[in-house]
């Protein structure tokens, strides 16, 4: 089954349910035979993304379409063993609800431990491979107590209060801990625009704003070629790749030591 027909098939099976309906039938899926799920879904769907997050109910696909960037970004890694951290597991304060990311990771990574952080207590979705934290993304002291039972980590995906300030901070207090070769990724920076969010439509630049944050690191990817004196910033030194999709973006981490270009294209001429 193509994933375009997993998706009309689920859309066909959701139109018999009322909202109320729905909710139980996720909540169902999301208490009772999680271990089966996973094994059946890894054993048909283990390496198509986009089916896994049908399947477990994300709106990475489908109300979002990010997983086909995912699988861009993590299908070379799948089978690596990876620590995996995402910010906000869902279903807001209750504790029953949300966690379909981690699962879906968990599938798709089969040999990763998958983490998760949340406001509310979600412990109720702690299985093999999978471990919740309760807290803020952006308390420094919890973020460390995370960090000091997680270790380093490979991927960290926030998809969070997506405030931009909460935004920004976090990867000031997460990305130093990442994994040279590790990935960030930041989901609905479409906030960077909205006022309601501490963004902002006008100051497109602003620093204060998602966008205009990760704007601020792309000309360091470059400093080596820097004409002036210049001391590269812990960001221009460790990022190597930015990507940009819609609402999206995924910061890479490695040694940016290359050195200038200036040379080689010099000798072009």
């Amino acid at each position: 089954m193509t994933t375009d027909s997993l998706y009309r098939l689920r859309s066909y099976v959701k139109s018999f349910f009322d909202e109320q309906q729905r909710q139980r039938l996720r909540r169902l899926q999301t208490l009772r035979f999680r271990r089966l799920q996973h094994i059946v879904f890894r054993a048909v769907f283990g390496r198509n993304l986009r089916a896994l997050a049908l399947l477990n109910g994300t709106d990475k696909w489908g109300e979002h379409w990010y997983a086909r960037h995912y699988e861009t970004h993590f299908a070379p890694l799948r089978l690596r063993r990876l620590k995996i951290l995402e910010i906000g597991i869902g279903g807001y304060e209750d504790p029953e609800s949300g966690g379909a990311s981690l699962r879906m990771w968990r599938t798709y990574f089969p040999r990763s431990m998958i983490f998760g952080i949340d406001l509310y207590d979600k412990s109720v979705h702690d299985e093999h491979r999978i471990k919740t934290f309760r807290g803020s993304q952006v308390d420094e002291r919890f973020l460390q107590a995370v960090l000091d039972e997680t270790g380093p980590l490979d991927i960290v995906i926030d998809d969070g209060s997506h405030v931009n300030e909460h935004v920004i901070r976090t990867f000031e207090l997460l990305f130093p801990h990442l994994r040279h070769e590790g990935m960030y990724v930041i989901e609905d920076t479409q906030t960077s625009y909205w006022s309601s969010e501490g963004g902002s439509s006008k100051e497109l630049n602003s620093t204060s704003t998602t966008m205009g944050f990760l704007k601020t690191l792309v000309d360091g990817l470059n400093h080596a070629e820097f004409e002036q004196q210049y001391e590269p910033t812990f960001y221009d030194a460790n990022i190597v790749a930015i990507y940009f999709y819609h609402n999206l973006a995924f910061i890479g981490k490695g040694p940016n030591t290359e050195k200038g270009g200036r040379r080689a294209f010099q000798a072009k001429r």
